[in-house]
Protein backbone atom coordinates (compact mmCIF):
# COMPACT_ATOMS: atom_id res chain seq x y z
CA UNK A 1 0.00 0.00 0.00
CA UNK A 2 1.11 3.60 -0.64
CA UNK A 3 1.69 6.16 2.09
CA UNK A 4 -1.60 7.84 1.23
CA UNK A 5 -3.48 4.54 1.40
CA UNK A 6 -1.87 3.71 4.72
CA UNK A 7 -2.79 7.06 6.22
CA UNK A 8 -6.36 6.79 4.98
CA UNK A 9 -6.62 3.35 6.56
CA UNK A 10 -5.19 4.61 9.85
CA UNK A 11 -7.41 7.69 10.09
CA UNK A 12 -10.57 6.73 8.25
CA UNK A 13 -10.14 9.69 5.92
CA UNK A 14 -10.79 9.09 2.24
CA UNK A 15 -9.52 11.79 -0.08
CA UNK A 16 -11.13 12.42 -3.45
CA UNK A 17 -7.95 14.08 -4.69
CA UNK A 18 -5.07 11.87 -3.60
CA UNK A 19 -2.54 14.41 -4.83
CA UNK A 20 -3.67 16.80 -2.09
CA UNK A 21 -3.00 14.18 0.55
CA UNK A 22 0.36 13.31 -1.00
CA UNK A 23 1.31 16.98 -0.96
CA UNK A 24 0.31 17.28 2.70
CA UNK A 25 2.69 14.40 3.45
CA UNK A 26 5.65 15.83 1.51
CA UNK A 27 8.26 17.54 3.64
CA UNK A 28 10.51 20.03 1.89
CA UNK A 29 13.58 17.93 2.74
CA UNK A 30 12.25 15.23 0.39
CA UNK A 31 12.24 17.67 -2.54
CA UNK A 32 15.76 18.78 -1.67
CA UNK A 33 16.90 15.21 -2.29
CA UNK A 34 14.43 14.42 -5.10
CA UNK A 35 13.92 17.70 -6.97
CA UNK A 36 12.26 15.88 -9.87
CA UNK A 37 9.36 14.75 -7.66
CA UNK A 38 6.21 16.19 -9.30
CA UNK A 39 4.38 17.17 -6.06
CA UNK A 40 5.13 20.40 -4.19
CA UNK A 41 6.00 20.37 -0.48
CA UNK A 42 3.36 20.86 2.21
CA UNK A 43 4.22 24.40 3.32
CA UNK A 44 1.40 26.19 1.48
CA UNK A 45 -1.08 23.64 2.83
CA UNK A 46 0.40 24.24 6.28
CA UNK A 47 -0.37 27.95 5.93
CA UNK A 48 -3.95 27.21 4.91
CA UNK A 49 -4.46 24.59 7.61
CA UNK A 50 -3.25 27.00 10.27
CA UNK A 51 -5.96 29.49 9.25
CA UNK A 52 -8.64 26.76 9.11
CA UNK A 53 -7.67 25.51 12.57
CA UNK A 54 -7.81 29.01 14.03
CA UNK A 55 -11.28 29.52 12.60
CA UNK A 56 -12.76 26.15 13.57
CA UNK A 57 -11.27 26.05 17.06
CA UNK A 58 -12.36 29.67 17.53
CA UNK A 59 -15.89 28.68 16.53
CA UNK A 60 -15.70 25.64 18.84
CA UNK A 61 -14.79 27.64 21.98
CA UNK A 62 -17.17 30.49 21.04
CA UNK A 63 -20.17 28.14 21.11
CA UNK A 64 -18.92 25.98 23.98
CA UNK A 65 -18.34 28.92 26.35
CA UNK A 66 -21.00 31.58 25.61
CA UNK A 67 -20.11 33.60 28.72
CA UNK A 68 -16.35 33.87 28.16
CA UNK A 69 -14.88 37.25 27.30
CA UNK A 70 -12.82 37.82 24.17
CA UNK A 71 -9.47 37.66 25.96
CA UNK A 72 -10.30 34.34 27.62
CA UNK A 73 -11.56 32.90 24.33
CA UNK A 74 -8.34 33.97 22.62
CA UNK A 75 -6.23 32.33 25.33
CA UNK A 76 -8.25 29.13 25.18
CA UNK A 77 -8.02 28.93 21.39
CA UNK A 78 -4.27 29.52 21.58
CA UNK A 79 -3.93 26.67 24.09
CA UNK A 80 -5.83 24.29 21.81
CA UNK A 81 -3.85 25.08 18.65
CA UNK A 82 -0.38 25.59 20.11
CA UNK A 83 2.52 23.67 18.60
CA UNK A 84 2.68 21.04 21.34
CA UNK A 85 -1.03 20.26 21.09
CA UNK A 86 -0.98 19.87 17.30
CA UNK A 87 2.19 17.76 17.47
CA UNK A 88 0.40 15.51 19.96
CA UNK A 89 -2.58 15.23 17.60
CA UNK A 90 -0.15 14.16 14.86
CA UNK A 91 1.39 11.55 17.15
CA UNK A 92 -2.03 10.07 17.87
CA UNK A 93 -2.41 9.14 14.20
CA UNK A 94 1.31 8.34 13.77
CA UNK A 95 1.48 11.06 11.13
CA UNK A 96 5.27 11.24 11.19
CA UNK A 97 5.61 7.71 9.84
CA UNK A 98 3.62 8.63 6.72
CA UNK A 99 5.67 11.68 5.75
CA UNK A 100 7.82 11.76 2.63
CA UNK A 101 11.04 13.07 4.12
CA UNK A 102 14.67 13.32 3.08
CA UNK A 103 17.12 10.77 4.51
CA UNK A 104 19.08 13.43 6.39
CA UNK A 105 15.98 14.84 8.02
CA UNK A 106 14.80 11.35 8.95
CA UNK A 107 18.17 10.41 10.44
CA UNK A 108 18.16 13.55 12.59
CA UNK A 109 14.79 12.64 14.14
CA UNK A 110 12.56 14.73 11.89
CA UNK A 111 9.64 12.33 12.14
CA UNK A 112 9.40 12.94 15.88
CA UNK A 113 10.23 16.66 15.88
CA UNK A 114 7.28 18.68 17.34
CA UNK A 115 7.63 21.54 14.83
CA UNK A 116 7.55 19.11 11.90
CA UNK A 117 4.61 17.16 13.29
CA UNK A 118 2.68 20.36 13.99
CA UNK A 119 3.30 21.60 10.44
CA UNK A 120 2.28 18.24 8.96
CA UNK A 121 -0.96 18.21 10.94
CA UNK A 122 -1.76 21.73 9.75
CA UNK A 123 -1.00 20.66 6.17
CA UNK A 124 -3.29 17.64 6.53
CA UNK A 125 -6.08 19.92 7.76
CA UNK A 126 -5.47 22.28 4.83
CA UNK A 127 -5.61 19.41 2.35
CA UNK A 128 -8.80 18.00 3.89
CA UNK A 129 -10.42 21.44 3.75
CA UNK A 130 -9.64 21.80 0.03
CA UNK A 131 -10.79 18.26 -0.67
CA UNK A 132 -14.00 18.10 1.37
CA UNK A 133 -14.76 21.42 3.08
CA UNK A 134 -15.18 22.73 6.61
CA UNK A 135 -17.70 20.21 7.89
CA UNK A 136 -15.40 17.27 7.21
CA UNK A 137 -12.50 19.06 8.87
CA UNK A 138 -14.73 19.78 11.87
CA UNK A 139 -15.68 16.09 12.14
CA UNK A 140 -12.01 15.11 11.90
CA UNK A 141 -10.93 17.61 14.58
CA UNK A 142 -13.58 16.94 17.23
CA UNK A 143 -11.99 13.73 18.62
CA UNK A 144 -8.78 15.72 19.14
CA UNK A 145 -10.17 18.99 20.51
CA UNK A 146 -12.56 17.50 23.09
CA UNK A 147 -9.89 15.60 25.09
CA UNK A 148 -7.42 18.47 24.70
CA UNK A 149 -9.99 20.91 26.08
CA UNK A 150 -10.45 18.67 29.13
CA UNK A 151 -6.68 18.55 29.61
CA UNK A 152 -6.35 22.34 29.33
CA UNK A 153 -9.18 22.87 31.80
CA UNK A 154 -7.67 20.41 34.29
CA UNK A 155 -4.30 22.12 33.96
CA UNK A 156 -6.02 25.42 34.74
CA UNK A 157 -7.66 23.92 37.82
CA UNK A 158 -4.30 22.65 39.06
CA UNK A 159 -2.68 26.08 38.87
CA UNK A 160 -2.40 27.99 42.13
CA UNK A 161 -4.39 31.26 42.61
CA UNK A 162 -1.32 33.54 42.62
CA UNK A 163 -0.21 32.23 39.24
CA UNK A 164 -3.73 32.53 37.82
CA UNK A 165 -4.12 36.09 39.06
CA UNK A 166 -0.72 37.15 37.75
CA UNK A 167 -1.42 35.68 34.29
CA UNK A 168 -4.75 37.47 34.10
CA UNK A 169 -3.51 40.83 35.39
CA UNK A 170 -0.50 40.93 33.10
CA UNK A 171 -2.58 39.97 30.07
CA UNK A 172 -5.60 42.18 30.76
CA UNK A 173 -4.37 45.28 32.62
CA UNK A 174 -0.61 44.98 32.04
CA UNK A 175 0.12 45.13 35.76
CA UNK A 176 1.69 42.77 38.28
CA UNK A 177 -0.23 42.02 41.49
CA UNK A 178 1.33 43.58 44.59
CA UNK A 179 1.03 41.89 47.99
CA UNK A 180 1.50 43.64 51.35
CA UNK A 181 1.19 42.45 54.91
CA UNK A 182 -1.57 44.36 56.70
CA UNK A 183 -1.58 42.44 60.00
CA UNK A 184 0.40 39.92 62.02
CA UNK A 185 -0.90 38.40 65.22
CA UNK A 186 -0.30 35.48 67.56
CA UNK A 187 2.81 33.95 69.12
CA UNK A 188 5.84 33.09 66.99
CA UNK A 189 5.00 29.37 66.93
CA UNK A 190 1.41 30.04 65.73
CA UNK A 191 1.58 33.40 63.99
CA UNK A 192 -1.23 34.41 61.65
CA UNK A 193 -0.68 36.78 58.73
CA UNK A 194 -3.19 38.87 56.79
CA UNK A 195 -2.07 39.97 53.31
CA UNK A 196 -3.77 42.28 50.83
CA UNK A 197 -3.33 42.13 47.05
CA UNK A 198 -3.69 45.20 44.86
CA UNK A 199 -3.95 45.52 41.10
CA UNK A 200 -2.92 48.85 39.68
CA UNK A 201 -2.97 50.27 43.19
CA UNK A 202 -6.57 49.13 43.86
CA UNK A 203 -7.17 46.55 46.66
CA UNK A 204 -8.81 43.40 45.30
CA UNK A 205 -8.60 40.82 48.05
CA UNK A 206 -7.35 39.85 51.49
CA UNK A 207 -6.27 36.48 52.77
CA UNK A 208 -5.24 34.95 56.09
CA UNK A 209 -2.70 32.20 56.65
CA UNK A 210 -0.10 30.82 59.04
CA UNK A 211 2.60 31.85 56.57
CA UNK A 212 2.89 34.85 54.29
CA UNK A 213 2.83 32.54 51.27
CA UNK A 214 -0.44 30.90 52.38
CA UNK A 215 -1.98 34.30 53.10
CA UNK A 216 -0.89 35.58 49.67
CA UNK A 217 -2.52 32.57 47.98
CA UNK A 218 -5.73 33.23 49.92
CA UNK A 219 -5.63 36.91 48.96
CA UNK A 220 -5.15 36.00 45.28
CA UNK A 221 -8.08 33.57 45.53
CA UNK A 222 -10.26 36.32 46.97
CA UNK A 223 -9.26 38.65 44.15
CA UNK A 224 -10.10 35.96 41.60
CA UNK A 225 -13.52 35.46 43.18
CA UNK A 226 -14.17 39.20 43.04
CA UNK A 227 -13.10 39.47 39.40
CA UNK A 228 -15.15 36.43 38.44
CA UNK A 229 -18.23 37.82 40.21
CA UNK A 230 -17.79 41.07 38.28
CA UNK A 231 -17.59 39.17 34.99
CA UNK A 232 -14.00 40.24 34.43
CA UNK A 233 -12.72 36.68 34.06
CA UNK A 234 -13.90 33.08 34.07
CA UNK A 235 -11.51 30.93 36.07
CA UNK A 236 -12.74 27.55 37.29
CA UNK A 237 -9.90 27.45 39.80
CA UNK A 238 -11.45 30.36 41.69
CA UNK A 239 -13.65 28.01 43.72
CA UNK A 240 -10.60 26.06 44.87
CA UNK A 241 -9.23 29.04 46.77
CA UNK A 242 -8.26 29.01 50.41
CA UNK A 243 -11.04 28.78 52.94
CA UNK A 244 -9.83 31.86 54.85
CA UNK A 245 -9.96 34.20 51.87
CA UNK A 246 -11.90 37.38 52.47
CA UNK A 247 -12.82 40.23 50.10
CA UNK A 248 -10.98 43.51 50.22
Amino acid sequence: MSQTDNLESATGLVFKDKSLLLRALTHRSFLNEYPEFPIADNERLEFLGDAVLDFLVGEFVYHRFPELREGDLTNLRAALVRREALADFALRIDLGSFLRMGHGETESGGRERPATLCAAFEALVGALYLDQGLEQVKAFLLPFTEPELERVQQQALDKDPKSRLQEWSQAEIHATPHYRTVRERGPDHAKEFTLEVTLGGVPYGRGVGHSKQAAAQAAAAAAIERLAAAGELDLPAARQAGAKASPA
